[in-house]
This record gives structure tokens, C-alpha cells and sequence, in this order.
């Protein structure tokens, strides 16, 4: 009997140790890592609004580590990209990203970054859902799970469901994204047979609707209006503004109440993607008064959002990081106006150059079976049937490409998968987003300032104006201030990770951060 009890005693002081123990682990790294991306958000809109800021971004401003050259090292500049690349730390030619879409030649259809005809929609109409199965490599969160350091949860959220679900990785708790059909944030079967009850009981609150028939005068560009009643129309009028920057916001202050991030002994993760800017940068261009209006509105927005998350969480236990998936260019009519080059490119000239001269060549026939961007996807199935080497026929299609003016440059299946390209820094950034089952025959660069687009504007290119973007990191022990060194979005990842003390995600291609680790 007294053995007994002594054993019993014994046992509960040595729980009680291992419990301390975990505690204090537990106690050295923040309780949630917020990842804020803000999808099309150039460097230098922190730099040209900073006098207006004073929420969010003045805060990771002053209080954080900012860096003030950092870029994308891959190509194309696209939203699925960026955001694989946020948390994992791999280019393309790792992630398998290549895209936001692009055509897959063992299904023989188009396919998006995210999509999953395996699993279902939630919350929304009765469609296939989405997935990150086509992501090739862990994420921070994947690897803070996988090192069983806790009960981790992780989850992301976005009006697009590719920047929702990549940065949250294959092991997330929830992904969630916004439905323009129905007002609702949606998730897929992927994750769980059900929404959690907390997202249903968001979309029954219906905050999407009180939206209707708002307004909002944006300096500069008059007022703005809502449409009057709810519905689809209105629910991308929402997602076109900084409305729907304020509806994400209170979805995840709803995440972290109800799904209790940073609340425990273990770290969490929260990635969360305001899409809005994208829609307005689009529309308006880099230089317009809306996009101006958005990302002032936008600092608010995270100022109060940093507010409530600390007020629930605690200050020192929140490490914040802001970044963005791409820049954009200048509206060609803005350049024209400065005298700049630039321009714009009839969208089906540079395609149907590869496909005349292919017939010229070749002999009739579909050479093109599909596109992404810049980038052919020749039919190699008729190559084969016309007995044809397939290496002379994309150098044909190159030739043709790089005789259309505008064009600057033209790579080959063949140059990348054998490494053959020139080592400055725009060839690097297209090697290293070649995946050799993924990417297209030909990767065609456009010359600097155009764009393949009728209205507004776009992004895709590895020049600066879309490569250079936001980086700051703001939390207990990072040093703050202002560095200029160049660093990359893929730099990120390993840096979280040494700081977590987690292993590397698996594709991550970065170096540690170590200049801003106290």
C-alpha cells in the first residue's frame, strides 16, 4: 500500500514537472504568429502614404523590422505564387506553383493553383471545392504541427481561396475564403465534413448585407455606392473595397475568439490575405486616388484588428508579419503621360505569331492546346503523331515569339531544364520557377511597362515594380528598424522557423533572417 502511494506521488510530480517544463517551452515563443498579406501591395505605397498612416502599417512602421529591398525571386509575380512562396520558402520550380492556373497534360484541362475535384464546396453551391494538393512542399505550419510541439492550430483565411489555402499549408485546421454567390466564407471538404459551427453562425449574421447601399467618398474620385439590395451584385461591389477589407478583419477576430489561437501552450497560426486591394490596384492603376484610399482605409483597419487581437491574446505574444504577393505596373496611359515607355500588347498577337509560324512549318493543325500568361502549352500529342522532335519545334515557336515586337525574351523548355540561360537576375527568376511537369514549352518576357491587357492594368513580370515588396516582421525578439539589405520573400520562412525552432520547410530556398534576431 505505501508503495503504492509513493509510486502515485511520485508519478503526479513528475507530471507536474513535464507539465512545467512544456509550459516554459511554450513560454519562449509567441503564442500566435500572424501572417497579414495584402494582395497587390507595392513597396511604395508604405513609403508614398506613410504621412497618412496611423493604425496598422504606421505601427509595423516604427515598431517592426522593415525591409526595405525586398523582393520576388521568381516569375511570374502572380497571387498563387507569392502566397506558396509566404510560409513555405520554395520557388516554383519546388512549390509546383507555377501559376494561379495552367494546363495539365495528364488530365488534359486547365487547372487552377488550388482546385480539387476530389472534395466538395462548404457553405457555398454544389461545386468542387479546393485543396493545397498541389502544393509539393510543407509550410510553417505543416512543420510546427508536425514537430508535436502542442496542440498548434493553423488557419487561413481570404477572399480568394488560393491565398487562403496555400500560406496555411496541407495540415491546416480550416482554410476559408469568401463566396461571391452567396456572401458566405466558404471552405471545402478537405479540411472537414462540416463548417465549424462558429463560421456558420458568422454567415448567419449576414454583416456581408448591412453593406448595402453604403457609401464612401474616396478623396480625389468622388463618392462610392453600394448596390441597394443584398445579392450577388453587391457581394462583389463588397470584395471590389475596402468594405471587404472590414468584413475579413471581423472574420478573423471571430477565428481567433472561437478557434481560441494564441490562447493556449502552443503556437498557432493565422494567415490572413486582404484581397481587395488587388480588385481596386487592378481597376485604377498604382497612381489613382482609390488605390490610395484603400490602402490608407486598409491601415485602419489592421490597426484595429492588431488592437483586438492583442486584447485577447496580450502584446507579447503576438509576432506579426506583413508582406505582399506582388506589386503591379503603372496604368500605360499614366506612363504615356510621363513620357515613359510602355504600353499595350493585342492579347492574341504574340499567340497567333507561334501558331502561323508552327503551320508554316509544320503543316496544319491545334499547336496550342492552352495558355498561362506569356506561356504556351504546345500540343505534344500532335507533335508526336507528325513524328516530329519536339526540342525543333518549340525553338520554331521561340523564333516566331521573339520576331513580335514588345517581346524582350524568349526561353525554351529545353534552355531551363538543362539550366542554360544567362546569370543575371531576371533569367535566375524565371529558372527558378521552371517545373519541368508543370510549366509551359516557352516562357515569353515582355519588354518593361507593357502588358498583355486591354483595360486597367496587371502583373506577372520579374521587373521591380512588380517584384519589390513589402516585408516587415514586428514581435518579442525581433529588432526593430529599418534595413536595406537585399533579402527575398523566400527568406521568410526559414527565419520563422529558427525562430519557432522548428525544422526548415521541406522546398524552403531562403536564408535566416539572423540581423533582425535579438
Amino acid at each position: 500500500m505505501k508503495k503504492s502511494v509513493l509510486f502515485l506521488g511520485l508519478f503526479f510530480v513528475l507530471m507536474g514537472t513535464a507539465e512545467c517544463a512544456s509550459q516554459k517551452a511554450a513560454a519562449k515563443y509567441p503564442k500566435l504568429v500572424l501572417l497579414i498579406a495584402i494582395d497587390q501591395f507595392r513597396y511604395d505605397y508604405l513609403t508614398r502614404f506613410r504621412e497618412q498612416y496611423t493604425g496598422g502599417l504606421q505601427r509595423l512602421l516604427t515598431r517592426g523590422a522593415v525591409f526595405a529591398n525586398a523582393n520576388l525571386e521568381h516569375y511570374p509575380t502572380v497571387t498563387a505564387i507569392g502566397h506558396a512562396a509566404m510560409l513555405s520558402g520554395a520557388t516554383p520550380a519546388m512549390s509546383g506553383i507555377v501559376g494561379n492556373d495552367w494546363y495539365d497534360r495528364e488530365s488534359k484541362t486547365q487547372v487552377t493553383s488550388v482546385s480539387d475535384d476530389k472534395v466538395k464546396l462548404l457553405g457555398g453551391t454544389a461545386e468542387a471545392g479546393a485543396s493545397p494538393r498541389r502544393l509539393l512542399v510543407s509550410t510553417l505550419g505543416d512543420e510546427l504541427k508536425m514537430a508535436g510541439r502542442g496542440a498548434t492550430r493553423v488557419v487561413g483565411m481570404s477572399f480568394k481561396d488560393r491565398s487562403a489555402i496555400l500560406p496555411a499549408g496541407h495540415m491546416a485546421d480550416g482554410a476559408y475564403w469568401f463566396d461571391t454567390r452567396t456572401g458566405n466564407f466558404v471552405s471545402s471538404t478537405y479540411y472537414f465534413p462540416d463548417l465549424p459551427d462558429w463560421v456558420k453562425e458568422f454567415n448567419k449574421q449576414r454583416l456581408v448585407d448591412k453593406y448595402a447601399g453604403a457609401g464612401r467618398e474616396i478623396p480625389g474620385a468622388g463618392d462610392a455606392s453600394m448596390p441597394s439590395k443584398p445579392g450577388p451584385e453587391l457581394y462583389e461591389a463588397v470584395y471590389s473595397s475596402s468594405f471587404g477589407n472590414e468584413l475579413l478583419a471581423a472574420f478573423a477576430e471571430q477565428a481567433i475568439r472561437s478557434e481560441k489561437l494564441g490562447q493556449r501552450d502552443a503556437t498557432d497560426v493565422l494567415t490572413v490575405s486582404f484581397s481587395s486591394n488587388d480588385v481596386v490596384g487592378h481597376g485604377a492603376g498604382p497612381d489613382s486616388p482609390a488605390v490610395r484610399d484603400i490602402s490608407i482605409r486598409t491601415d485602419r483597419i489592421l490597426g484595429k484588428l492588431f488592437e483586438q487581437i492583442e486584447g485577447i491574446v496580450g502584446p507579447d505574444n503576438v509576432l506579426v508579419v506583413l508582406t505582399s504577393d506582388h506589386g503591379v505596373a503603372p496604368l500605360p496611359e499614366k506612363l504615356r503621360e510621363r513620357k515613359m515607355p510602355g504600353g499595350r500588347m493585342e492579347g492574341a498577337e504574340l499567340f497567333n505569331a507561334i501558331q502561323t509560324a508552327l503551320e508554316g512549318r509544320f503543316g496544319e493543325g491545334k499547336w496550342m492546346l492552352s495558355t498561362a500568361g506569356t506561356s504556351p502549352y504546345l500540343n505534344h500529342d500532335l507533335i508526336a503523331q507528325k513524328n516530329l522532335d519536339a526540342a525543333e519545334v518549340r525553338r520554331v515557336a521561340a523564333r516566331a515569339a521573339a520576331s513580335v515586337p514588345r517581346v524582350l525574351r524568349v526561353y525554351t523548355w529545353d534552355q531551363l531544364q538543362l539550366g542554360q540561360v544567362n546569370g543575371d537576375r531576371i533569367s535566375r527568376r524565371v529558372l527558378r520557377s521552371f517545373n519541368a511537369r508543370r510549366s509551359g514549352d516557352l516562357e515569353i518576357l515582355l519588354e518593361p511597362y507593357w502588358i498583355r491587357s486591354i483595360v486597367g492594368t496587371t502583373h506577372g513580370t520579374p521587373y521591380s515594380y512588380d517584384a519589390h515588396i513589402p516585408l516587415i516582421v514586428m514581435g518579442r525578439g525581433i529588432k526593430p528598424g529599418k534595413y536595406p539589405q537585399s533579402v527575398a520573400l523566400n527568406d521568410l520562412a526559414p527565419t520563422l522557423a529558427t525562430l519557432l525552432d522548428v525544422e526548415t520547410p521541406s522546398g524552403s530556398e531562403g536564408r535566416v533572417l539572423d540581423e533582425i534576431l535579438q
